[in-house]
Formats: structure tokens, C-alpha cells, sequence
């Protein structure tokens, strides 16, 4: 098991406050509110946003990059598009000193902690959306043999969906325009061009998505090519979803 570390002393954080301190090698996120403190690792499990630079709103902190918010008592993911929890660690206060023990894994309760008010108690943690089932396949169902146009290139890609959040790409946001024209030759063929985002540049979904949107593009059988293009300007922001998708992820 690891051991206790001293990051700080209980002066150099204000309430509230945060502060960035290095805990064995490993980056941490300190916070201090109502009189006691809290580490979560400093990695957004999004896409490795700095949390310590975020902006702290009682028990919540919000990824500087894409708004993601954690719960800095568990490490609990809150909201989009984070959906993975990002590890708490073991704080203690004592002789107006912070000291931080390291967890060994995710945790998945309220991170034990020492207050610096030994008369109250932390506050319980706010529970993690639990994002609800999907019926994508019922509304994205179009034959393949309907004319090609934006519309059924859009619905078609409704069967694609992002591995992590369970939820179609054209309903995250993801699609910016569907367009298609003819391969040259009398083939009649056509060539569907995609410009698509990504929720960060580093996501790590990005080339299963690109390969799925191909596959089942390249289903229809007036398609001959599928050319994917992906644009980070303007960046994906959680305000591109539409309403189906923030009620499967339950966001309102």
C-alpha cells in the first residue's frame, strides 16, 4: 500500500480553493471546501484535460477544454463528455499538514478524508448521471435502397455510434455537413463526402468511428467511395447534441 505524502500545509489552500501538487510521480488535484479536503487525480478521463485549472463550483470541478465536470470528493464523472471517473485518493489533516496516500485503483465512493473542522462531516456525494437506454436502432432504420440524398446519408449514419457514450453520431453533433457527387465514368455512381468532428482532438474512439461511418455508408448501393474529413474548427461543444441525445445521456 502506498504511504502518506505531505503536499501542503492547510494555510497555502484557501476555502475554497485548489491546488496542483505531485503526490509519488503522479499529478494531483487538492481541494479544500467547508473545512476539508480532497484529491482526485489531475486528468480529465475525457482527454487529459489539467483539472486543477478548471473552475470549482462547491463539490464539482469542470475540465478547462470541453466543460466535463468530476466530482472532487469521489472522482465521480458528472457530466459530458467525460463518462469515466477519474481516480480519488486517501487525504488526511494532521498538525496543520495535507498528506495524500495514492489510491490503488478507481474509487467508487466518497474519498476518505480528514477535515481541518473535525466537528462536521463531508456532505454526500452527488450520484453520476447513469445515461439511459438508447432506441437509436428504431429511429435510424432507412433502406438502403432509398435515393441518396443528406437526409438518408444522415440516417444512415445514426447506426454509428460512439463506443464510449453509446449514442449516434449525428445526434452527439459530430456530423458537420453530408454531401455527395458523381464518380467519374458512366458508372452512376456517387461519392459521399463527410466532414465530421471529433468531441477532442485526441479522442480515442475517433478511427472506429470513421471506419464504421465507411462501412455502413458504403452499404448503399449507389455509393462507390466515402471520403471522411475530419474538422476541429469550430470544436465540439456539448450544445451540438440534440435533444434525443442529452435524454439518453441524461443531461438537462
Amino acid at each position: 500500500m502506498n504511504d502518506f505524502i505531505r503536499v501542503a500545509s492547510t494555510q497555502e489552500v484557501p476555502d475554497p480553493g485548489k491546488t496542483l501538487v505531485e503526490v509519488d510521480g503522479d499529478m494531483v488535484a487538492l481541494f479544500h471546501v467547508d473545512g476539508h479536503f480532497y484529491a482526485i487525480d489531475d486528468v480529465c478521463t475525457h482527454d487529459g484535460g489539467p483539472l486543477a485549472d478548471g473552475e470549482l463550483r462547491e463539490y464539482t470541478i469542470a475540465c478547462p477544454r470541453h466543460g466535463a465536470k468530476f466530482d472532487i470528493r469521489s472522482g465521480a464523472a458528472l457530466t459530458m463528455p467525460a463518462v469515466r471517473p477519474t481516480r480519488a485518493h486517501h487525504v488526511k489533516v494532521e498538525d496543520e499538514s495535507v498528506w495524500v496516500q495514492l489510491s490503488e485503483g478507481i474509487s467508487t465512493g466518497v474519498s476518505e478524508s480528514y477535515s481541518s473542522n473535525p466537528s462536521s462531516e463531508p456532505p454526500p456525494q452527488q450520484p453520476s448521471p447513469t445515461p439511459a437506454p438508447s432506441n437509436d436502432s428504431a429511429s435510424s432504420s432507412v433502406s438502403t435502397s432509398s435515393q441518396l440524398s443528406e437526409d438518408v446519408i444522415r440516417e444512415m449514419l445514426k447506426e454509428v455510434k460512439d463506443p464510449e457514450l453509446f449514442v449516434n453520431i449525428v445526434d452527439l453533433g459530430l456530423i458537420y455537413s453530408a454531401s455527395h457527387e458523381p464518380v467519374s465514368g458512366d458508372s452512376g455512381k456517387q461519392k459521399v463526402l463527410i466532414d465530421m468532428t471529433m468531441t477532442s482532438p485526441a479522442c480515442p474512439a475517433g478511427p472506429q468511428m470513421i471506419s464504421d461511418a465507411k462501412r455502413v455508408l458504403g452499404n448503399h448501393p449507389d455509393v462507390e467511395e466515402v471520403e471522411v474529413r475530419i474538422v476541429m474548427d469550430p470544436p465540439w461543444s456539448p450544445d451540438k447534441m440534440t435533444e434525443d441525445a442529452r435524454d439518453q445521456l441524461g443531461i438537462f
